[in-house]
């Protein structure tokens, strides 16, 4: 497993494309849709609520795939030619050949549009078939249902919840459930979610 920090990666298919963010300029198309919907990432331990914790948000992004722990993109819809939202590959564990696809978040008019789908299958084809990883993870906060069942569309296995595992922006402790793809699990569920979003 090697993840090229030190590259751009660019995934897409008709759907979808996904580009790195590598400064703070590339993520700015996203500001119109966090100052829109201010409760957006409101199950995220890091919930952006302005410009200055917007700008935070991306540069800690930035701070994290320079220690080579995160690659953050940026989702652009290709059938409305907008920029839709944010997702990464983070916590990469190389020595273990794993890594999580999170800090995933879309604006609401690219929610239940088939648009996640095409991001997570072209995610998951790269992270199995290019890094050759062994491990996918996925987690999100108990209360995020939505989340939770997207994550189990795309044939995640849940995994368990840690408790009282997060503190949020409000104090609030939250329970953290998780979830997993494991690499002989990935030619079948490509091919479930291959079929879901034609």
């Amino acid at each position: 497993m090697n993840v090229p920090f030190d590259q751009e990666i660019i995934i897409e298919n008709e759907r979808a494309l996904l580009q790195p963010i590598q400064r703070l300029a590339d993520a700015e198309p996203l500001w119109p849709i966090n100052k829109a919907n201010p409760m957006l990432m409101q199950y995220s331990p890091a919930m952006i609520r302005d410009q200055d914790s917007f700008e935070m948000y991306f540069q800690s992004a930035l701070q994290l795939k320079k220690a080579q722990s995160k690659y953050p993109f940026i989702i652009k819809d290709k059938l409305s030619e907008e920029a839709a939202g944010s997702t990464s590959f983070m916590n990469i564990d190389v020595a273990n050949e794993r890594l999580e696809i999170g800090s995933t978040y879309f604006g609401p008019q690219f929610h239940r549009t088939g648009l996640n789908r095409n991001v997570k299958l072209l995610m998951l084809t790269y992270a199995f078939e290019r890094l050759n990883v062994k491990r996918v993870e996925l987690k999100t906060d108990a209360r995020n249902t939505q989340s939770r069942t997207a994550i189990l569309g795309i044939g995640a296995q849940y995994e368990g919840s840690l408790r009282s595992h997060t503190i949020m922006i409000d104090g609030y402790r939250r329970d953290t459930v998780y979830y997993s793809i494991l690499a002989h699990e990935w030619s079948e569920i490509k091919s479930r979610l291959i079929l879901k979003i034609k």
